[in-house]
């Protein structure tokens, strides 16, 4: 079921002809005049809380009557003009009046209101305040009471360690006394094996000091025998070297004259070749020869003259021996 109306009809058609009559217009206001004058935004902000769409409802059957009727006859129908005119005259005295009154009481009941809201919140920020306080006291107190409950808790556990601490103390204070007088015993003893220890070392460092010094000495006799034995293997390296390089160069002359009897075997192994072919040259030219002129040797031809062309051959034969092939192997084979 909907919830009825704060405002009544009548009283929004009242509060609409006084917001016609207070624009101040002479004739009866058109569409757009009273459309411009009076609003449901306006009527809202004049009445309070009222439902849009039934104030439209209502805004909307007042505007066609003021606009098809007139103002003055939807104030004052039936009367004369000057009457009419009077009536309206004091209608809009009364009604700027009440205007007055209406004005007046709401900026009270504004002022009212604000002033008490002013004070509500002022009330609700002090009750906040005070709770905050409340639950930080009692935040605060309950801190404190569990601190407390710990610092007690502390207390006894600390008393408790301070006896314990005590029978300990007292304990250690007997071990303490023990092991002094065991320390003092034990320092006399080392006392007594540190001067034996110091006469033992005094002994061993003189003896070796002595020990030391005889191998000194072995090393710097060592030393010196070292040193004539590098003299006599430097020197004995030097007389190889020299060796070394005099073999090197004896080596070096004998490759040379190795490759010189070389290159003289060559060319008399090329001259014996030409001796040869020269000599079967001139065997084969007295051969032909006698072949060409046996058919017309006469019988007194002397029987010596073959061997002058025999002979031939034999005085150029020496030009082929080997002599100095020889002497190249004798010379390769040393």
């Amino acid at each position: 079921m909907p919830r009825p109306a704060a405002v009544s009809a009548e009283q929004i058609r009242t509060t609409v002809l006084a917001m016609l009559a207070e624009a101040g217009d002479a004739q009866p206001p058109s569409g757009e005049r009273f459309r411009h004058v009076v609003s449901v935004r306006k009527l809202r902000a004049r009445l309070g809380a009222v439902y849009p769409s039934a104030l439209s409802r209502i805004l909307n059957t007042i505007e066609t009557e003021v606009v098809r009727a007139g103002l003055a006859g939807v104030a004052i129908p039936g009367l004369p003009d000057t009457i009419a005119e009077q009536m309206r005259t004091l209608w809009h005295a009364a009604v700027a009046v009440q205007l007055d009154d209406v004005a007046r009481l709401r900026e009270e009941a504004t002022q009212a209101a604000q002033a008490s809201d002013a004070a509500r919140r002022d009330a609700d920020l002090r009750t906040e305040m005070l709770r905050v306080e409340l639950a930080d006291l009692r935040a605060q107190l309950s801190a404190r009471d569990s601190d407390l409950a710990t610092l007690r808790a502390d207390g006894r556990s600390l008393t408790e360690r301070a006896e314990t601490l005590r029978a300990s103390a007292a304990g250690l204070q007997a071990e303490l006394d023990t092991v002094t007088s065991t320390l003092a015993q034990s320092r006399q003893a080392h006392a007594a094996e540190f001067a034996a220890v110091h006469t033992r070392y005094e002994g061993l460092s003189r003896q070796l000091l002595q020990e030391t010094e005889h191998q000194r000495e072995a090393w710097r006799s060592e030393r010196e025998r070292l040193a004539l034995e590098i003299v006599r293997v430097q020197e004995r390296t030097a007389a190889l070297e020299g060796l070394r390089e005099r073999l090197l160069t004896d080596l070096a002359s004998e490759r040379e004259r190795g490759q010189r009897a070389a290159a003289e075997a060559a060319a008399l192994t090329t001259l014996v070749a030409e001796q040869r072919a020269l000599l079967q040259g001139i065997q084969a030219g007295p051969a032909a020869q006698a072949g060409t002129r046996r058919p017309v040797r006469s019988a007194t031809m002397p029987a010596a003259t073959p061997g002058r062309h025999r002979r031939t051959p034999t005085t150029s034969a020496p030009v082929a021996t080997p002599a100095p092939a020889s002497s190249t192997a004798r010379r390769k084979a040393r």
